[in-house]
């Protein structure tokens, strides 16, 4: 069985050399796609990319993740 590689749509190193405001920007961005995407599978069509939607919700929780760690280290 062959294991596809997802490319990740933000990679980690990637967002911690954002500012957190670009972050934010981010989140709500892919946050809205997720929405789109999530909305076209309930209507019942089929997604371009069946695993868009599994990278987007990575990629959200390594915004927050990340966001979360910076956080901590303030503290």
């Amino acid at each position: 069985m062959k294991r596809w590689n997802c490319m990740a749509i933000l990679k980690s190193q990637e967002i911690r050399k954002m500012k957190p405001d670009e972050r934010l920007k981010q989140l709500d961005d892919l946050t809205a796609e997720l929405l789109r995407e999530r909305a076209l599978i309930a209507a019942g069509g089929a997604p371009e990319n069946p695993g868009k939607s599994r990278e987007l919700r990575r990629t959200i929780a390594r915004i927050y993740t990340i966001t979360n760690e910076e956080k901590r280290k303030q503290a």
